[in-house]
């Protein structure tokens, strides 16, 4: 049994999702609720319903995994909430307020919004410290450091009970020696504190980025420190083998070491494994171009990959506080199964951004939720099925559903229940749409070009809605949808990032020679790292990266390329990938002017083994998993319509089926909208269609025995 199995997990603000793959080929995923007071509980709980089901012990299964992989919101929660650690900054003398000037300016969409609120700050004034030192953008020391303003630095945190400590200095990346020595006298006389050095964590020019990540990181780490030791306690009570991987804001999984001491890289460490799971269901069709959407009880997320390769973002405005490190590209948008709707002053009907969560949760989840919610609006519309979800472990009560919707929007609208449900679905359908053009049309790509690939359990009832109105006419939905990102995790490989600052003009043997000794310097650490991790160079890779201007810009677009020896001759590759990348980002380029390079990243992968691919038998026809048909309403007039409904445990590969009509799975419901057509793959992929010419609604209900 040994190595039999790999558990993926993802928490998630309503549920926790378990992915449990075998050798065989075998996988299966489960739900839990999410306990976000203590996340760890979730996981235990999540094993337990594992065991009802399968009759596999969590020990069984965790002594004879090779890899137990845990994606978290933990610091993404504490940020939202602002329950992070007590933080101190130590910054050079006059610069202990950047953090709060802000470059001078306000988030872009709130720059001239006189009425937009300051952000809160993650060190209050009284806990950031001037120590005397300066250095100079030469790299040169223009003032030693004060070691004394460190230890009077120290004397105060100490007083007023800080937990961890951010430093960061000026032009530190050019020379890091007063941050290290800073960081030396902090621990000799703050041993139990933790300790973030911006020019370690971060060394890339721009020193509103750099110290604004490490305050993040120091506010976040004490807080995954703890929350690493109890998971990796639990799983090593449980006879775990191998070091419970952690995932990644990069798209990468590290160790619980790595995690607890770049907490900034576990924020977005759930999504971020979408890309990689979109790749790996589109791969047998050779699809690279794909846009994952993921809609869960609380939040709507969106991930996109061009040419097999993941939007990756650096040096960006997340929760309002800027970080530089690189993250998959995600938007986020507060529309989930929760999402509450409401009358805005005007009369106009709203859905979201506040959630019932998942305590209380929707009305029709029975649970004291009174508001209405998308969940409510699905139930109302016939998408959901009455008995309940997760398999009947989480029954829905209709009635509460419709009295939700009737108290609070359709008697004050004046409208009919089924026309307020209606109303409710197409606005969290519109605010999603919106969401995807952020990540599509405003970054240069026209979504027709791309697939819609299905991700999280509320995603499936609205996915032929969405695709319809993004112009996108195939979609991807996996029998995981509802937990792709714990799946994404599983197949996911070992990564890390390696910076430095590296500014020179791509010009000259000089230049060249500056840029290849950089980016070896830094695969060779990263090669190092990973050989320590325990994988050969043969599967190591490497991706570059440089943040690249045309002189006198202000700012830079980052330029990915492949490893190749920067000779003199050999600039010309990386003066036309800026170009080209330029052209792609703002509709011009200047062939003509002096190109200069910033920052430098390599970014390394440890290859990990994957698991075999789900198989589906054939089926023997559609109308075997016909389990009869249910009203829904698929027009604004609220008129129901009959509609077939199929259990999907009973398709096989091959099995066809012309919409409208509802595919109900364990752990999401498919609502194929008239005029797609859904096929099963033999992956467990069901790949959907939209017609050239949609069919009529009596001629899609009357074709349903096609395949019969």
């Amino acid at each position: 049994m040994q190595n039999q199995y790999r558990l993926g997990i993802d928490a998630g603000g309503t549920f926790t999702d378990f992915i449990l793959a075998d050798r065989s080929g075998g996988v299966r995923i489960f739900k839990a609720l999410s306990t976000p007071q203590d996340p760890t509980r979730a996981i235990e709980n999540g094993l337990a319903l594992i065991e009802e089901e399968t009759g596999i012990t969590p020990r069984e299964i965790v002594s004879n995994a090779d890899l137990c992989i845990n994606g978290t919101t933990v610091g993404l929660n504490a940020l939202i909430q602002h329950k992070g650690a007590r933080t101190g900054l130590i910054a050079t003398a006059g610069h202990q307020d950047s953090i709060e000037i802000r470059l001078g300016h306000k988030e872009d969409g709130y720059r001239y919004d006189p009425d937009y609120p300051p952000a809160r700050m993650l060190v209050p004034r009284y806990l950031r410290r001037g120590v005397r030192e300066r250095v100079l953008s030469t790299g040169t020391v223009h003032s030693a450091l004060n070691e004394e303003d460190v230890r009077e630095a120290c004397r105060h945190f100490l007083a007023e009970g800080v937990e961890s400590v951010a430093i960061s200095f000026v032009w530190s990346v050019l020379h890091p020696a007063h941050e290290r020595r800073a960081g030396e006298i902090v621990r000799e006389m703050m041993p139990g504190v933790r300790l973030t050095l911006g020019s370690a964590l971060y060394p890339q020019v721009r020193e509103y980025t750099r110290t604004s990540t490490a305050i993040v990181n120091a506010y976040l780490a004490p807080i995954l420190a703890g929350y690493v030791e109890k998971v990796d306690g639990y799983f090593q009570s449980l006879g775990a083998r191998a070091p419970v991987r952690y995932f990644q804001s990069n798209g990468g999984l590290a160790l619980g070491r790595v995690v607890s001491d770049q907490s900034v890289y576990a924020i977005n460490s759930g999504p971020a494994s979408a890309p990689q799971a979109a790749l790996y269901l589109g791969e047998p069709w050779g699809m690279e171009d794909i846009i994952t959407v993921d809609m869960g009880g609380t939040s709507f997320d969106i991930t996109l990959t061009r040419n097999g390769r993941a939007n990756v973002s650096k040096d960006i405005d997340f929760l309002r506080y800027r970080i530089g490190i690189p993250m998959i590209q995600v938007e986020t948008l507060g529309a989930g199964g929760g999402s509450i709707g409401w009358i805005d002053e005007i009369g106009l009907l709203q859905m979201g951004p506040q959630s019932a969560g998942s305590e209380p949760g929707p009305a029709c989840y029975d649970q004291g939720g009174e508001q209405p919610t998308t969940t409510d609006a699905n139930l109302v519309l016939g998408y959901l099925n009455p008995d309940g979800l997760v398999g009947g472990r989480l029954p829905l009560n209709v009635e509460k559903a419709r009295r939700a919707i009737e108290t609070h929007l359709a008697k004050p609208l004046g409208i009919s229940v089924e026309k307020a449900a209606h109303g409710m679905f197409t606005i969290v359908n519109n605010n999603m749409v919106n969401a995807i053009r952020r990540v599509s049309v405003e970054r240069g790509y026209d979504p027709r070009d791309f697939v819609l690939n299905c991700a999280g359990g509320a995603t499936a009832a609205h996915i032929t809605a969405l695709a319809r109105e993004m112009g996108i006419r195939k979609v991807l939905i996996s029998k995981l949808a509802s937990g792709l990102c714990a799946f994404g995790q599983i197949i996911s490989d070992v990564k890390y990032n390696y910076m430095a600052p590296a500014p020179v003009r791509l010009e000259g043997a000089d230049a060249a020679a500056k840029l290849d000794a950089l980016f070896k310097e830094l695969e060779a650490k990263g090669r190092a790292d990973l050989a320590g991790d325990g994988f050969g160079a043969e599967r190591v890779s490497v991706l570059r990266s440089l943040d690249m201007r045309y002189v006198g810009q202000v700012h830079e677009c980052t330029v990915s390329v492949e490893p190749f020896e920067v000779t003199e001759a050999a600039l010309a590759r990386l003066k036309a990938a800026f170009h080209a990348r330029h052209e792609e980002l703002y509709t011009y380029s200047e062939p003509g002017s002096v190109v200069e390079v910033v920052n430098v990243e390599s970014a390394l992968t440890g290859a990990v083994d994957k698991p075999a691919r789900m198989t589906i038998a054939p089926g023997q026809g559609a109308h075997a998993a016909l389990a009869g048909t249910r009203e829904m309403i698929f027009a604004a007039d609220g008129t129901h319509q009959d509609t077939p409904v199929y259990e999907g445990a009973k398709l096989g590969a091959g099995d066809r089926i012309l919409g409208p009509a509802v595919i109900q799975e364990v752990t999401t419901t498919i609502v194929i909208e008239p005029g797609w057509t859904a096929e099963l793959d033999p992956t467990g992929v069901y790949v959907l269609t939209l017609s050239e010419a949609e069919p009529a609604a009596a001629e899609a209900a009357a074709a349903q025995t096609e395949d019969a």
